[in-house]
């Protein structure tokens, strides 16, 4: 099957809990807009109209993963280039967060974009972008001293889709209980 920048399997904190990162990312993420706060998990993935074919294989992966409690404390950065500076969430442990993802891939073996980087799959949560050295010393200690640690279930992952540009914010299309296997169609 073909895979498209169009949908992806996420990790979302739940939306009560998404007050002290949207504030963040309204004043630092270029994508606030088309994203909700995440954990990529599989992207690319397939396009939605495969959701349906798709969809059981994710809920017996799901099912053997139980929910757990994940905590966001510390933000990080990924370098890209010389002055390109992503910033993001560290979900601990990050352990819990990557036996999912593994979980995931090992039934959709072809998404394994998000695997492919240096240092393999980095759970995160991106919450924003700096354009130099300079911005990213005097952001990011700003940010950490004054966020507030977050503690989460992370309870389900959403399959999520959009639309090409201009209505080209994802969408929650189904979404799977962990430890369940439940699936839940949102909006197709």
């Amino acid at each position: 099957m073909e895979k498209v920048h169009q949908s992806a399997v996420v990790l979302s904190p739940p939306q009560s809990e998404w007050d002290q990162i949207q504030a963040i990312r309204k004043k630092y993420d270029r994508n606030v807009r088309r994203w909700m706060p995440h954990i990529t998990l599989l992207y690319p993935f397939y396009p939605k109209a495969q959701f349906e074919s798709v969809v059981d294989q994710l809920a017996v992966a799901c099912k053997g993963v139980c929910a757990f409690e994940i905590s966001f404390s510390t933000i990080q950065y990924f370098q890209h280039g010389r002055s390109s500076f992503t910033l993001w969430l560290a979900p601990e442990p990050q352990e819990a967060v990557c036996a999912l993802q593994e979980a995931l891939w090992k039934v959709m073996p072809d998404c394994d974009d998000t695997r492919k980087h240096k240092d393999g799959f980095t759970p995160h949560l991106s919450v924003g972008q700096v354009r130099s050295r300079q911005d990213l010393d005097v952001v990011l200690p700003e940010l950490q001293d004054n966020w507030t640690e977050l503690t989460v279930q992370a309870k389900q992952v959403d399959l999520i889709w959009r639309n090409d540009k201009p209505d080209d914010v994802f969408r929650v299309g189904y979404s799977i209980g962990l430890g369940t296997g439940n699936i839940q169609r949102i909006m197709m």
